[in-house]
Formats: structure tokens, C-alpha cells, sequence
């Protein structure tokens, strides 16, 4: 028979006293250590001193990165990858056309005719400019999406939009968001690296790598290709390896006080994650850089041979590579400062389109043909694309090439990671001004990447604001089936 408790002025007897306090502390450090390892889904987060630690994917997904080849100005698709030959015979010809980009609204405008030739490539025999030959010998592991349109037609929302799904700043990054669904492979690196190009970053800035309103340990870490690999590791202050390992060491004593996750505990157990991970890339970040150890046939595959092609090569080598060791999202851009030194060819558009596409060409097949030869491309998706494209239309009536920008309709293209291979999506109508058939938005390309990791977009969600924020808003989105193998 139980013994009863002696309530008498609030007092217990000396055996209570020690089963209670006895079983009180064993089942705190049972809590304490079931937290950690999953037993309770809500605090097998919070117990995690790493946020970037693995985390189940929520659906099926055959991609586990993700190397987003951001052309920053905007690539005009019609010169590229949208074959209209229709336009060809209008070259100089003032036609009926709406347009909106820079130059607002207009009605009418003086066609410039596609300034190359395009030809079949392919067993899907997919029309490609000769701008891009050696993509071109990649058509059939690549699913093109002709009609893309965009919120807005200037590149710093439209940039952000693309980038995060919103075109008011202050929103996490697509890279933010995945790191934050799956977490990172390696421990010794970011799960979400950016390459800038070498004439500077693009407009905004870091606006287009945040992590918004998460945690800074979801933000893009931006990778030199060359030299250390990432700017300000080495504190200013002379903190060294030594003083980095008692640091860490303080750090997780004071957290292993806390038996049980708690709410409060967050904060520093980001810090910790923070100091470990900074100290780790010290040592991991140079080997992960070294290209210049890759065999010359790898090279010479990329373009890495002291040409044009060397600065874009060199990042796409280097994209591999992290792949490789399990970094989740690598962002490259293509273009970076302003005017032709990116891809917005507002006066001659044959000098732009011939610089940009002459520099990534073939290290952007070299990238596919790399991935696919040593199996990994079944699990690294691969995008291509600007934040719009441009117009039919000549922007001034000076006689000049340049194209204004067009966000009612562009082409972008996916290969890997769960993409069905030799297909095309959507159109634009016969001159290319905007999409006709199968309209998608920046949101269905989103849906689209994230269903392909493995992540549900209608549900992957952050609660901030009192609402659970999502990349492709409150209403959602629909990823694009036509492409999913």
C-alpha cells in the first residue's frame, strides 16, 4: 500500500522527499536527452545547438542542391533560347506592340530582329541562338520555361523577387529558405554560398542573399574564387584558432547547464553554431577552393585555360566542388555592377550578348557535362536565368540594338535534380513581347525548386508577425509539372 502523504503544515516525510527529488532529476535528463534526439519534434530543433543541422525532407525529392546561374541584367530570350523567326523579316519595321519596362508604357515600337542565327540541337531538336553552342549540345538533359513573367520590370525589386519571392526587401533568400527546410550536409562549410562576378556585386546587394527575418546562420556566405575564400573570417580582433576552441568550449559548458531545450536558449545556441562553423571554415574553405588542383581535361572542359571564359569557369569548377561536399544552395552571377558590365543591353545589344554569353557558355556546359559524367547531376538542380528578359523593341529611336527590359515574358531553364530533360514550357506570342500559353509566375518556379528538394511549398513556412510566412506567399503556388520527370 502506497504511503500516504503527510500534508501536515505543507511538509513531506524524508522518504517522499527523496523519491520525488530522485525521480524529478532523472526524468528532467530523460527529457533533456529524448529532445535531442527527435523524441519530441517541437524542441528537436531547439536542442540542436546547430541550426544548419540535417533535417528530413518533407516530400520525395530526388535534388539535394541546388547551383542557381544567375544572369543579373536581364538576357534577352528572344536572342537566345526563344526562337522567333517571324521577327527575323521585321528587323527595323515600327510595328503596333505594348510594352512596359523602363521606359514605361508604350504602344508602338522599331523591331530589332534577333541579331544571331539559331539551329536545332539535340535529339528533342530544341532551337538555340549561336550564342550558346555548347549549351546547345545540352538541350536534351535541359527543360526550357518560355513563359516566365515577372512583378516588375526594374532590377532591384525584380532582382528581389526573383531572389526571395517578394519585391519589398527584408525577406529571406531562396537559399535561406532551403537551408532553413533541410539544413546542410557539411558541417565545415555554409550550406548557402554566393559568387559574385568580378566587376562587383548586383543591385541591392545583400538584399538578395538574406535570411530576412530568420536566423543570420540561413544567410549567403560570400565565396572568392580566388585568395580567401571568404572576406573578414579572421577577426580583426586576433582571435585565433586557440582562442576560437576555449571560446567554443565556454560557449557549450554554459549550454549544457540547460538539461531541457528552452525557449530562451536559442540565441546561444546560434552562437555557438556561429563560432564552431567560422572556425571550421578556416581549415575547410581552402581545400574546397583549391581548382587549381582539378586535372587540365576537367579545365580545359570548363573553359579554365586563361581565356574569356577563366573568371566564370573557375566559379563553376568551384560550384561543383561544393557540391560535392554537400553545400545545399550556390548562387553565381554572371554580370555585376552597371550597364554592359552585366547583361542589361539597353544601347548595343550584339557587343553585350556577345561578352556575357561568350564568358559562361562553356563553362555553363562544362557544368552540366561535369555533373552528369560523374552522377551527380540526378541530384543537383541546376537554373539558369535573369530577373526578366527584354523586348522585341528597340528602347530609343536612335538607331541603336538596345532592348528595354520585359518582364511579361522571358525564358529561364532547369537541368537535374528531377528535371525532365528535352522539354519546352510555355510560350511567348510570334514576336516575343509577352507569354501567351502556360503563364507562370516567379512563385511557380520557386514551387517548382522547392518540390524538387524534397520541401513542400505550400507548408514550409516561418512564423514572424504573427503570420506563417512562406516563400510563395499566404495563397501558395503551384510548381511547374511539365518539367518534373
Amino acid at each position: 500500500m502506497p504511503t500516504p502523504r503527510n500534508t501536515f503544515c505543507g511538509r513531506i516525510n524524508r522518504r517522499e522527499a527523496i523519491r520525488d527529488i530522485g525521480g524529478g532529476f532523472t526524468s528532467l535528463a530523460l527529457t533533456g536527452m529524448l529532445a535531442r534526439d527527435g523524441f519530441f519534434p517541437g524542441a528537436a530543433q531547439a536542442a540542436s545547438s546547430n541550426p544548419l543541422a540535417p533535417k528530413p525532407a518533407m516530400l520525395p525529392g530526388k535534388a539535394k542542391s541546388v547551383i542557381f546561374l544567375f544572369m543579373y541584367g536581364g538576357p534577352s530570350h528572344i536572342d537566345t533560347f526563344d526562337y522567333k523567326p517571324k521577327l527575323y523579316p521585321l528587323d527595323g519595321k515600327t510595328i503596333d506592340v505594348k510594352t512596359f519596362g523602363r521606359g514605361g508604357h508604350k504602344n508602338q515600337g522599331r523591331v530589332v530582329g534577333p541579331k544571331w542565327a539559331f539551329k536545332p540541337f539535340g535529339h528533342c531538336g530544341k532551337q538555340v541562338s549561336e550564342l550558346f553552342p555548347n549549351v546547345g549540345e545540352c538541350v536534351d538533359d535541359i527543360a526550357f520555361i518560355h513563359s516566365m513573367t515577372a512583378d516588375s520590370p526594374i532590377h532591384g525589386s525584380a532582382m528581389l523577387m526573383m531572389n526571395s519571392g517578394s519585391l519589398i526587401s527584408g525577406k529571406p533568400s531562396l537559399g535561406s529558405w532551403i537551408n532553413y527546410g533541410l539544413g546542410s550536409s557539411n558541417e565545415n562549410l555554409p550550406g548557402y554560398v554566393v559568387m559574385l562576378d568580378k566587376t562587383g556585386g548586383p543591385i541591392s546587394g545583400a538584399k538578395n542573399w538574406t535570411s530576412g527575418y530568420m536566423p543570420a546562420s540561413y544567410q549567403g556566405t560570400v565565396f572568392r574564387s580566388q585568395g580567401d575564400p571568404i572576406l573578414n573570417l579572421k577577426h580583426s580582433g586576433g582571435m585565433g584558432a586557440a582562442e576560437q576552441r576555449r571560446l567554443i568550449t565556454s560557449l557549450n559548458q554554459l549550454n549544457s547547464q540547460h538539461l531541457a531545450p528552452r525557449a530562451d536558449n536559442t540565441d546561444l545556441s546560434a552562437r555557438i553554431a556561429s563560432y564552431e562553423l567560422a572556425f571550421k571554415m578556416q581549415a575547410s574553405a581552402p581545400e574546397a577552393i583549391d581548382v587549381d588542383s582539378e586535372p587540365d581535361h576537367i579545365k580545359a572542359l570548363y573553359g579554365l585555360d586563361g581565356s574569356n571564359t577563366d573568371d566564370f569557369a573557375r566559379k563553376c569548377i568551384l560550384s561543383r566542388r561544393l557540391v560535392e561536399r554537400g553545400v545545399r544552395f550556390i548562387q553565381v552571377y554572371s554580370g555585376g555592377a552597371h550597364n554592359d558590365d552585366n547583361w542589361d543591353a539597353h544601347g548595343d545589344l550584339e557587343d553585350n550578348h556577345k561578352k556575357h554569353a561568350g564568358n559562361t557558355d562553356k563553362p555553363v556546359a562544362g557544368l552540366l557535362k561535369d555533373l552528369k559524367q560523374r552522377g551527380l547531376l540526378d541530384e543537383t538542380l541546376v537554373v539558369w536565368g535573369g530577373e526578366f528578359g527584354r523586348q522585341p523593341t528597340a528602347e530609343y529611336d536612335n538607331g541603336t540594338t538596345g532592348r528595354d527590359h520585359n518582364s511579361y515574358g522571358f525564358t529561364m531553364w532547369m537541368a537535374g535534380g528531377g528535371v525532365q530533360g528535352g522539354v519546352s514550357v510555355g510560350e511567348t506570342d510570334e514576336l516575343g513581347s509577352r507569354a501567351e500559353k502556360d503563364r507562370f509566375k516567379v512563385k511557380n518556379l520557386h514551387a517548382t525548386i522547392l518540390k524538387l528538394m524534397g520541401l513542400d511549398p505550400d507548408n514550409l513556412s516561418y512564423w514572424y508577425g504573427g503570420l506563417d510566412q512562406k516563400l510563395v506567399g499566404v495563397e501558395g503556388a503551384d510548381p511547374i509539372h511539365q518539367i518534373i520527370a
